[in-house]
């Protein structure tokens, strides 16, 4: 149908379907007005990689490459990084920028699962509290780099037990031997079957100096829970400064927050290429990254691979926790969620990849040093602890003029 106004314009009903378009779009705009949008799209996008982006990528990938076949686990990550965590990321993407709403109330279109929006807030809660604790043991050593000799390079008398030994295994490991307790190296032929498995038992008590500092000095662990202990004024404190820095990043919104991602999301890449390039120029790198990429085929017919290659995804993208619905509840309505959702997901799996040749490098690094077999090393997973971790990055001997701020940390490899 068509028609003529007064004044001689010709329209149609495309015409009149087109506005009505419009209008609709303009409306869906208008809903919930006063909510902030990004500045730029690129704040989005960085804010979302680092919210994906996290300590599993260097915890938990490098350690289930190994665990999985090396470079084969890959085509299962890849898999379900297809099949399961891009729609899932697709999904809470669109969800959220649909509905320009937070992971509670965005549920308003279907009351029965407002439940799950809940569910979400509380992971988030959670999560947020202790990711902070571990801040807070960056930020308490980073301050202590700060001097001329790093403290957990010696076993300080403050905090130092028995076990505590600062010589290096090295040559004895190499031929054959067992540092004892008093630094002296022992060989099988100079023992008894007896004593040599005793000394086996007693070696094994030995610990670091980076060891002992973590655990006597900076966390102060007691006996058991009989002895609570008391506060860590220095922790404390630290974390302090962890929860007044987010604070301030989120004191105005995405305003603050789409700013501060400029260097929150891309200094950790700057630190990882440092490591990576020094890692490169030790004995023993190479060991490491073939022991990382070398692929066992077999290993793709267990299901524990292809079980593990799933909750890797989902740790490391972090889907169904709320952030992702949140972020994208900040874009305007005709984003293109799907470039969003594509970018983030192959960003964070190569993440995970590339921090993987920092920390396999590392192990290759820390094998030559101490005289054992990259594969020794990396099943005893020595890398996945916070004071083993220090201590190897303290041996990169990376120049800094006031100590070594180029720290990173890690935990024990959760049981799976």
């Amino acid at each position: 149908m068509s028609g003529k106004s007064k004044y001689n314009i010709t329209f149609d009903d495309r015409d009149l379907d087109e506005q009505e378009e419009c209008e609709a779009v303009e409306v869906r705009e208008g809903d919930n007005g006063g909510r902030q949008k990004w500045g730029r799209q690129i704040e989005f996008i960085l804010s979302s990689l680092s919210y994906a982006v996290g300590l599993g990528n260097i915890w938990r990938f490098p350690y289930l490459c190994y665990r999985n076949g090396g470079g084969a686990f890959l085509i299962p990550y890849g898999i379900m990084l297809i099949v399961c965590g891009m729609p899932l990321m697709f999904f809470e993407l669109c969800l959220g920028q649909f509905g320009r709403e937070g992971p509670i109330t965005v549920w308003k279109i279907c009351p029965l699962f407002q439940g799950i929006g809940y569910a979400m807030f509380m992971i988030s809660f959670y999560i947020g509290c202790y990711y902070n604790v571990v801040l807070s043991w960056a930020i308490y050593y980073i301050y202590s780099s700060f001097t001329h000799t790093l403290p957990w390079t010696s076993c300080g008398e403050e905090w130092r037990s028995e076990y505590c030994k600062e010589f290096n295994s090295r040559n004895c490991s190499l031929n054959g031997g067992i540092m004892n307790v008093t630094g002296e190296c022992i060989f099988r032929n100079m023992t008894t079957e007896e004593e040599w498995d005793t000394l086996n038992t007693t070696t094994s008590l030995l610990k670091s100096p980076a060891h002992e500092y973590f655990h006597n000095h900076v966390l102060d662990i007691t006996d058991g829970l009989h002895d609570m202990g008391g506060l860590q004024g220095n922790i404390v404190l630290a974390l302090m400064v962890a929860w007044i820095i987010v604070y301030l990043v989120l004191i105005k919104g995405v305003e603050t927050f789409g700013k501060a991602v400029y260097f929150t999301a891309t200094f950790p890449y700057l630190i990882l290429i440092v490591l990576l390039v020094r890692a490169a120029t030790l004995p023993g790198y190479m060991n490491g990254i073939n022991f990382y990429l070398t692929p066992q085929w077999d290993k793709l017919f267990k299901a524990s691979v292809w079980g593990d290659a799933a909750i890797q995804i989902f740790f490391s993208l972090s889907p169904c926790w709320g952030g992702l619905i949140t972020l994208a509840s900040y874009n305007k309505f005709n984003n293109n969620c799907y470039r969003d959702a594509f970018v983030v997901s192959i960003g964070n799996c190569l993440t995970s990849f590339f921090a993987g040749f920092v920390i396999f490098g590392i192990i290759g690094f820390m094998a030559h040093e101490l005289g054992l077999p990259v594969e020794k090393v990396a099943v005893q997973g020595k890398l996945f602890s916070v004071s083993n971790y220090i201590s190897s990055q303290s041996s990169l001997r990376i120049a800094y003029p006031k100590g070594n701020l180029a720290k990173e940390f890690s935990i024990n490899e959760p049981e799976l």
